[in-house]
């Protein structure tokens, strides 16, 4: 069958778990393949993975859309995907074919210069799944399929073309806390994922699938068992229900073969109930994409307490210092630090970290290995209240920063003017069930006149140039892009945002349906650049308001549902 008479079939298929409600336009006409040689150098007119590009820089080099005419953007389309809750995936663009996922796990391929439905499909979850957060943050591409993680804890790839399943694997076991929220990442016949539930005293761990059969080729777990380096740092069984979720796509390094994947928290929350470094949790890890095998690590904090998930992949980017160029992993961590890293085929070298938000917890760094000393005081124990800063959602949760090759800055969404309290308690594990063992609650500094912030840090000076302050919290992924431009929502007025990415200055913003926790993405169609972005507040933002609300004696309420809004120039 020609691809043409393929697309002029979507129209009359029908399965249990797919539903084609239109016939395919001339978006799918063009479809081509998404091979290695696409993902290691995407077209500036398609999105064709979770960051745009396997650095994670959340970079797009179209500048049709510039400081002089951001003025003139217009939403051209919208189309609402029938859903509540967090919608926090990006739009991912191949040759004017859209894909978009939202909670619940549905997965709409639109297209991408109208939002005409081209296919949908919706997994089939069981009524008793096991999910804390209810959200997914989108697909990954490879050959001629799309590949979705599931809340219970499944893979499944599709016919990028028709929306059929092609296959549907296991991974895990749902009913022991096991769940998946984040995009794959696809590389060299293999998708990779993890799996969230550090709440819930799993192990986590990364997995490689064959991205033709869904066979398992590797698992790596992110917590050491018996015989295993790194084991020695977690007391008798610990390590069994040691956490280490993995609940963000990693970033690939294709001249080495390493791809990096951020770690969450260790379970349960106080470190007291486990003594030692626990690795490797709150750490990135170094993966070789063949064999799977645990090349090298960075551990941001060790024996954490304070709930830090360091589960933000690091951007890979070249970095200036004394007179030489650094390949390096940049992180804006949930911990409050900004950290420089260098990476190499053996190795993750500490370089540098300075506070980007109020933090009291590290009173200094090792200069060598960037390994924290805490103030005990500010370290909660089991029985023990301590006050800390930042609150347990950091100085920057999982919303991704970005950076822009031209200005040489990095964007961060960051929260300020947050601090927390937590006190453990006894816990013992159930499958299933909570295992935190820590009550918790949030303060704002006194006299605070802001928490939202979105910062512009020179990577090479080392230096913050520039802040945008927001009354909200800030929960907004970061776009930037060859016209000299930063998108970002991520407040609760609802506003979709275009700031000038030298000075900080707003140059245009549009109110959508509801708050925007989804990552933006750009891509052109027939020579015109669009904007896209999902609007749809949920899951953490949502409860971060909730109790700054209680806090402020404010009664801040955001729409519910998702939308995705898609702009471009007045013509």
């Amino acid at each position: 069958m020609t691809r043409l008479a393929v697309f002029a079939a979507v129209g009359l298929t029908v399965s249990a778990a797919t539903s084609t409600l239109a016939p395919a336009t001339l978006a799918g006409q063009s479809y081509r393949s998404v091979t290695d040689e696409r993902l290691m150098s995407p077209e500036p007119e398609n999105w064709l993975s979770y960051r745009g590009s396997y650095n994670g820089w959340g970079y797009s080099p179209l500048d049709q859309i510039d400081a002089s005419n951001v003025q003139d953007l217009k939403p051209v389309w919208a189309f609402s995907t029938n859903t509540t809750g967090g919608h926090e995936s990006p739009p991912v663009v191949n040759d004017g074919v859209m894909f978009i996922t939202t909670p619940g796990n549905l997965l709409y391929a639109l297209d991408a210069r109208n939002g005409d439905l081209l296919w949908r499909y919706r997994h089939a979850l069981p009524p008793d799944r096991i999910a804390f957060h209810d959200t997914n943050r989108g697909v990954a591409l490879f050959g001629d399929k799309v590949y979705m993680a599931t809340l219970d804890a499944r893979v499944v790839a599709l016919d990028a073309r028709s929306g059929e399943v092609v296959w549907d694997t296991s991974v895990a076991d749902n009913s022991a806390g096991y769940y998946m929220t984040l995009a794959p990442l696809t590389a060299r016949g293999k998708v990779m994922v993890g799996v969230s539930g550090g709440e819930l005293g799993i192990r986590g761990f990364v997995v490689a699938l064959d991205t033709e059969t869904g066979e398992e080729v590797w698992k790596t777990y992110t917590v050491p068992g018996p015989g295993e380096p790194g084991n020695d740092t977690w007391p008798g069984d610990t390590w069994r229900t040691g956490g280490a979720a993995v609940w963000l796509t990693g970033h690939y390094d294709p001249d080495l073969g390493l791809t990096y994947w951020g770690t969450g928290n260790p379970g349960p929350w106080i470190g007291d109930q486990r003594p030692g470094d626990n690795l490797y949790t709150n750490s990135v890890i170094a993966l070789a994409v063949d064999t799977g095998e645990l090349v090298t690590h960075h551990q941001y904090h060790w024996n954490g307490s304070w709930d830090w998930d360091e589960v933000s992949t690091p951007l890979l980017i070249d970095v200036e210092r004394d007179g030489r160029t650094i390949s390096a992993l940049v992180h804006p961590g949930r911990n409050g630090y900004l950290w420089i890293l260098e990476r190499d085929s053996e190795a993750i070298r500490f370089v540098e970290a300075q506070p980007f938000v109020r933090q009291n917890v590290f009173t200094s760094l090792d200069p060598e290995t960037g390994r924290p000393t805490y103030d005990e005081a500010r370290t909660p124990g089991t029985g023990k209240l301590a006050e800390f800063c930042p609150s347990l959602w950091g100085g920057k949760d999982w919303p991704p920063a970005a950076y822009n090759p031209i200005t040489g800055f990095l964007y961060i969404p960051a929260n300020e003017n947050l601090c927390g309290t937590g006190i453990g308690v006894e816990v013992e594990y159930q499958p299933g069930r909570s295992f935190t063992g820590a009550e918790t609650s949030m303060t704002v500094v006194p006299g605070a006149d802001h928490i939202g912030e979105l910062q512009a840090w020179d990577l090479n000076a080392g230096e913050r140039v520039w802040t945008q302050e927001f009354d909200s919290q800030n929960w907004g992924p970061v776009l930037t892009t060859g016209g000299g431009l930063v998108f970002m929502g991520g407040t609760s007025d609802r506003y979709f945002r275009a700031f000038d990415a030298r000075t900080g200055e707003v140059l245009w913003q549009q109110r959508t349906n509801s708050g925007i926790i989804g990552v933006p993405s750009t891509y052109a169609v027939d020579g015109v650049q669009y904007i896209a972005v999902q609007s749809g507040w949920g899951v953490d933002a949502a409860a971060m308001g909730r109790r700054l609300d209680g806090l402020r004696g404010t009664n801040n309420f955001v729409p519910q549902g998702g939308v995705v809004w898609v702009f471009a120039l007045d013509q």
